[in-house]
């Protein structure tokens, strides 16, 4: 279909990273823009939804289970805790979350701004700490004058505090990006410009008494349709759906027919789409609840019609308005989760349950709430018990023509609820709202962000001072000099890396901002590589110092915090090593340099250096600096020696003389991790050694105090 707004989405999507806010009336292609979103773009996405049938009908998954989330309200600031079984993301998880492009939410309207802002710790927890939504891209379709959060009182005074309103527009992270809104106006749904004037009015909040009037011409009291025209009720509540659809059934003779779910796998039972065990006879009607997977495409989503024939091997139905009876089988829905292919490495969908059962549901009437999506030719509306904003529009606009549309009660203006907040937002949509000269900004900017998150360091001078504060608190007194050489290595990142690389961004984002060309620039791209080159060969010394590193794994605790976070180091600097050689050997195009990082990322490089299992060799300061206890340790060894008759570096090398002075070891471990302190050493001399050292390091304190 040729709709501007539409392809404007697609470039904002698929050449930028601004993130976006797709909306519209009902009727609109939304859903149908997300399908061929999902075949078209080459960018790794995630598809999530706020409950488990909208999941299912966008093809992904809830936002729930994907990010491991607890249903309980989020406070803004709250850190997860990551240690938790709840938020230890398995590897594949992680992987996905760390090069996944595109996060894409359907329903928005329903998504509460808490929901919103801890979907962005997880992000920032796995991705970019110091970016909005860790620097993913959003795409958040819905229509905010449909259905709204779900929010109970005690959860609205809890988060009242924090949030202006309960929508997603009111998240806190949200807020801190300069996202842009679509809003789509083509109208497929309905084509009657007097119905579609009236449903913008209702969506509007511009209800007059014409409005109503027109309306409520509608209203036909005690409407009794034939079953050939096919009417299908949309109630408010779950309570009255069940009560009209078991006394329809109730009414009909003949033997009742039960036909059971098969379900393989994991499938939770809030995303069935339609009831595990279906109880229907010869008359019933009922609702197709998936589209016809067929070439013949016999029914749709929302087509209403009625059993012909039946029994215990299954059934016909002849759709309303046809002659054309259709035998039904048992369709399936698949319960998908992401993960990594192991040979192209691209995110794909893995089959993790799989719903099989008939594709209809009894459908004399359902829940506003359920038809969100649906289209129906003929519809009888008891929308006078609305509790909610959006529900009366969303009932209205299920209806493709204001003659299939029948009120079983008049609509008032108290039926028409409109949230004020919701109003002011719309209104404010304007100003978002993009053309080609912003698209261009856009593409500009998405630019600059990926080059400069890759010659971004200063993730990894937090890890280096991290590092050198762990050394710091555990070993300041007996590795004073380790500790320096340390520090040194800390100026000199500051020095060579990240001062270096703040002028560099800053020359290369004016380019990109005002070169015309800057795509293909070849001054530019050859400003690219030569950075690259002096980063990467800049870079490469700081990852053969964290190789060197090693001290003493008798403290468990130093010890885990300090593999962890060497670990981390290692990995993040050789990932960055191996970006920068292939933009030194390539230059800089986006979707080319987007699918290297992805593939760079989901490689982790071991760090093996505290896993050896050869006894560690310790850094020896060569400047003596406890010359009391070295008088004392070369006093024993001549004493020693002379008892035993031996030269004195038979006894104790010299090496090791110094090593214990400076190193005060307390233990056998650290004592043997010294040079040239050998287990017969040990043997013979080690509880006589650490005696002195201990009597030594207590005298000193003495006197400190």
């Amino acid at each position: 279909m040729n709709n501007e707004e539409l392809e404007r989405a697609y470039k904002i999507i698929e050449y930028t990273g601004t993130n976006l806010f797709l909306t519209g009336k009902a009727g609109t292609g939304k859903t149908t823009f997300l399908k061929n979103l999902k075949k078209k773009s080459p960018k790794r996405m995630v598809v999530t939804a706020p409950t488990g049938i909208a999941a299912i009908n966008a093809g992904g998954v809830t936002i729930h289970s994907f990010f491991q989330l607890p249903f309980a309200p989020y406070i803004p600031g709250t850190k997860f805790n990551f240690s938790h079984s709840r938020f230890r993301f398995g590897k594949e998880k992680r992987n996905i979350i760390r090069t996944m492009d595109l996060l894409i939410i359907d329903e928005i309207s329903m998504v509460r701004a808490d929901l919103l802002d801890s979907i962005d710790s997880v992000l920032r927890r796995y991705r970019n700490d110091s970016l909005p939504f860790g620097g993913v891209q959003l795409l958040m379709i819905g229509d905010l004058q449909q259905l709204a959060p779900v929010v109970k009182d005690e959860e609205r005074q809890m988060l009242s505090k924090y949030y202006e309103t309960a929508f997603f527009f009111s998240s806190q992270a949200l807020k801190k990006t300069n996202y842009a809104t679509i809003e789509l106006k083509q109208v497929y749904r309905q084509t009657d410009p007097v119905f579609l004037s009236l449903l913008n009015k209702v969506r509007e909040n511009q209800t007059d008494e014409q409005t109503l009037s027109a309306l409520n011409k509608r209203y036909i009291p005690d409407f009794n349709p034939s079953k050939e025209q096919g009417y299908i009720r949309l109630v408010t509540h779950n309570a009255q759906a069940l009560q009209i659809n078991e006394l329809e059934m109730s009414k009909l003779e003949g033997p009742m027919y039960e036909f059971n779910a098969t379900i393989t796998g994991n499938y939770p039972e809030y995303s069935y789409p339609t009831e595990k065990t279906l109880l229907l006879k010869k008359g019933a009607q009922i609702m197709f609840v998936k589209n016809d997977p067929s070439f013949d495409k016999l029914y749709y989503n929302g087509m209403i019609g009625e059993i012909t024939e039946i029994d215990e091997l299954g059934f016909f139905v002849r759709p309303q308005g046809s002659d054309q009876e259709i035998e039904v089988n048992p369709e399936e829905w698949e319960n998908t989760k992401y993960e990594l292919d192991e040979e192209s490495k691209e995110i794909t969908e893995k089959v993790e349950g799989v719903f099989k059962q008939y594709p209809v549901k009894m459908a004399w009437a359902i829940t506003i709430h359920k038809s969100q999506g649906l289209t129906f030719e003929h519809a009888i509306i008891d929308a006078h018990a609305s509790f909610a904003h959006g529900q009366a529009y969303v009932a209205l606009s299920r209806c493709k023509t204001l003659e299939g549309m029948v009120l079983s009660t008049k609509f008032s203006q108290k039926a028409i609820i409109n949230n004020e907040s919701v109003n002011a937002y719309t209104n404010e949509l304007e100003k978002r709202v993009s053309d080609d000269k912003s698209l261009e900004q856009m593409n500009r900017k998405y630019n600059f962000q990926v080059v400069s998150e890759l010659f971004d360091f200063l993730p990894i001078k937090k890890l280096l001072k991290k590092e050198v504060y762990l050394v710091q608190e555990y070993f300041s007194q007996q590795f004073p000099q380790q500790l320096e050489l340390y520090k040194q290595y800390l100026e000199e990142f500051e020095t060579n890396i990240l001062q270096v690389s703040t002028k560099f961004q800053k020359q290369f984002e004016q380019q990109i901002n005002t070169l015309e060309d800057f795509k293909e620039n070849v001054s530019l791209q050859e400003r690219f590589k030569k950075g690259a080159e002096y980063f990467g060969k800049t870079l490469t010394p700081f990852k053969e110092y964290l190789e060197q590193i090693n001290l003493p794994a008798d403290n468990k605790e130093f010890h885990k915090k300090s593999n962890d976070l060497l670990n981390e180091l290692n990995t993040l600097i050789v990932q960055k090593i191996m970006a920068l050689e292939f933009i030194e050997q390539n230059g800089f195009e986006l979707n080319q340099f987007l699918h290297q990082r992805a593939l760079i990322l989901l490689k982790e490089p071991k760090f093996n250096v505290k896993e050896k299992k050869e006894k560690k060799q310790l850094f020896i300061p060569t400047d003596i600096l406890h010359p009391q206890l070295f008088e004392q340790l070369v006093e024993w060894r001549k004493e020693k020696a002379k008892e035993l008759q031996v030269p004195a570096y038979v006894v104790l090398q010299q090496k090791a003389v110094i090593g214990i002075t400076n190193l005060l070891p307390d233990n056998d471990e650290l004592l043997l991790a010294i040079p040239h302190v050998g287990k017969k050493t040990l043997e013979k001399y080690g509880d006589e050694l650490l005696e002195i050292v201990s009597q030594y390091v207590d005298n000193y304190k003495n006197k400190r105090e």
